[in-house]
């Protein structure tokens, strides 16, 4: 028997893992997927995330998207609503409100595809990610590869001595860790 989702229907996905993991890549071949099947799509980052543009989502690997980048996670309210597919890179950088605004647009019949880190440099939960995990009905977990031994990497090493949980940056302050290589950072 086929199922035929209908058109109202939504929901979320979570894209999670460490740093150089492929999230925003996984992210950008969904979206690109999307618009080949001709449906409206909108694309979000953090405004604090300007690492390589600040009006695309691009990869470490330098695949690259258009993107509006935001203050706010309401913001994403306002500009998305003619869009089907909703992306947001980095959402580990919103507050908490992103796990009401992904819920409201998923009812409102929207796909909501999220990527962002799920764990800190000090391997905690990371921002909103654990409850936008709880409410997806898609988890998609990515792992890199550790930059010490070539295991499989889940952990995001801070090469810095900041003790700030946000700092935005790439393969100058992080690197991708396996459990064994990862060293937790002095208290």
């Amino acid at each position: 028997m086929l199922h035929v989702i209908d058109k109202d229907y939504g929901w979320i996905e979570v894209i999670c893992g460490s740093m150089f993991s492929g999230k925003s890549e996984e992210l950008i071949r969904r979206l690109r997927r999307a618009k080949i099947a001709r449906q409206t799509v909108a694309i979000f980052k953090p405004a604090i995330d300007d690492r390589y543009s600040s009006d695309h989502i691009v990869s470490h690997s330098e695949q690259r998207i258009p993107s509006i980048a935001v203050k706010s996670a309401q913001e994403i309210v306002g500009k998305s609503r003619a869009a089907q597919v909703i992306g947001i890179d980095e959402v580990q950088f919103f507050e908490a409100e992103i796990v009401d605004v992904c819920n409201n647009l998923a009812n409102e019949g929207k796909r909501v595809i999220c990527a962002g880190l799920d764990q800190d440099y000090k391997t905690k939960p990371f921002g909103p990610v654990p409850q936008l995990l709880a409410v997806a009905e898609s988890i998609t977990k990515t792992l890199a590869i550790c930059m010490r031994c070539g295991a499989p990497a889940n952990r995001t090493q801070r090469l810095s001595k900041d003790s700030d949980q946000v700092i935005v940056g790439a393969t100058e302050m992080y690197e991708a860790r396996c459990r064994m290589c990862y060293r937790a950072p002095e208290e």
